[in-house]
């Protein structure tokens, strides 16, 4: 596979060869599903919690006696019933929404969205994405002269990790390290913006020996 890589000005510097067991493997829209619903799970943040009758505060007393009173026979005043009481199958934060993803359908996933990443143009390749000067003015007007128009997700190598804060602030553009690359973010996000270092990473990892 022939991909083009572009210096940070948007310029063609040169082409490359890209791993075929990695960016040219037939699309699988069940497989990229079963991931992405996974990994989105994975993700979850369980807020919502209701208090039972243990959890609420109040006292344990009989509010009066079982017998004689004229009143409904009552045990607790954290009995869900009354006001401020416990409340029944309500929700609460010892759900678990957690999904397990095979190894091996997790990177053959993320293989064939990036085969598609490429094949639709929307896998971007600079040669580096390091900079002496990182600032969000030198990386805004990267993105303008690269034309990306939509969400950008950029990979960063360990040696390009300095260059992250150039990036944090710009709008619709998401940060990640290259080694977290991951199926929910790439199919989340319309552009894949990665250096040839990011991709020898991505190749090192995910090739198949």
């Amino acid at each position: 596979m022939k991909a083009v890589v572009h210096n940070l000005k948007g310029e063609k510097v040169k082409d490359i060869d890209l791993s075929g067991a990695i960016f040219d493997l037939k699309s699988n829209d069940a497989l990229l599903k079963q991931v992405y619903v996974a990994q989105y799970a994975n993700r979850r943040k369980v807020l919502a919690h209701t208090k039972d009758r243990a959890e609420r505060a109040g006292s344990g007393i009989k509010p009066w006696r079982q017998k004689g009173t004229g009143r409904a026979r009552v045990g607790s005043v954290r009995t869900p019933v009354w006001r401020k009481g416990g409340v029944t199958f309500g929700p609460t934060k010892d759900r678990n929404f957690k999904k397990d993803i095979p190894k091996k359908m997790g990177k053959k996933a993320l293989a064939i969205a990036l085969s598609g990443k490429l094949k639709d143009g929307e896998l971007i390749l600079v040669e580096s994405l390091k900079m002496d000067d990182p600032k969000t003015k030198i990386m805004k007007q990267a993105t303008t002269s690269l034309k990306l128009k939509g969400s950008i997700l950029i990979g960063f190598s360990k040696n390009e990790a300095g260059t992250k804060k150039a990036s944090r602030n710009l709008e619709k553009v998401t940060n990640i390290d290259i080694e977290n690359t991951n199926v929910l973010d790439m199919l989340n996000h319309k552009y894949f913006l990665v250096s040839e270092e990011g991709i020898k990473v991505l190749e090192k990892r995910y090739n198949k020996k």
